[in-house]
């Protein structure tokens, strides 16, 4: 299986999933959009509305062309705006980073894979969907279990705790290395560099 994005003349999508509106911004399922804000201030612009459905931000990480994009649907039909926008952008599956939120990852740790199941999770589905593959890059950022009978769905719509949050700029912060990492030196090296234990 191919384990490196396309060539270094091609351009890479990057997305962060989350939902749309400030009632969502703070939530675990929004980690992707969170990310993606880091990067974007490592790039230097601001997002702009595209006619693909997603905001976009394009610019230069890891010495490439990057599209940074956050469907502006909400997470469970994600899939029409990467689609859509990867279309516009001419840049195929295997060039599309997806960065979402993982339950069943401990909070803060991350997993970098290429392509794999949805494992429940609403937007992956969506995405892999409106692909017609699943060969594409997940960069996963865990959020760990919901404690004791808590839905897993009411969970990922909380915001992350206070505890959480004394650590989530540092684990952004990495999340968004990470990234790098992969669009720079590829899939085994970001693996290497950033799957703890």
């Amino acid at each position: 299986m191919e384990q490196d994005l396309p060539g270094a003349g091609e351009q890479v999508l990057l997305v962060g999933l989350g939902n749309p509106g400030p009632r969502y911004v703070g939530n675990r399922h929004n980690v992707g959009f969170l990310v993606l804000d880091e990067l974007a201030d490592r790039i230097g612009g601001k997002f702009k509305a595209h006619k693909g459905g997603a905001e976009v931000l394009e610019g230069h990480l890891a010495g490439r062309r990057v599209v940074l994009a956050k469907p502006r649907s909400f997470m469970n039909l994600s899939g029409g705006p990467v689609a859509s926008t990867a279309r516009f952008y001419k840049i195929a599956p295997t060039g599309v980073v997806v960065i979402h939120d993982e339950l069943d990852i401990p909070y803060g740790a991350l997993r970098l894979k290429l392509g794999g199941g949805d494992n429940g999770h609403n937007g992956l589905r969506s995405i892999t969907k409106s692909l017609g593959t699943k060969e594409y890059y997940r960069v996963r950022f865990g959020v760990g279990r919901p404690p004791g009978r808590m839905d897993p769905a009411d969970y990922v719509l909380k915001d992350f705790s206070t505890i959480e949050r004394r650590e989530l700029a540092l684990n952004l912060d990495s999340c968004a290395d990470a990234v790098e990492e992969l669009v720079g030196k590829g899939l085994n090296a970001a693996q290497n560099a950033f799957h703890a234990g």
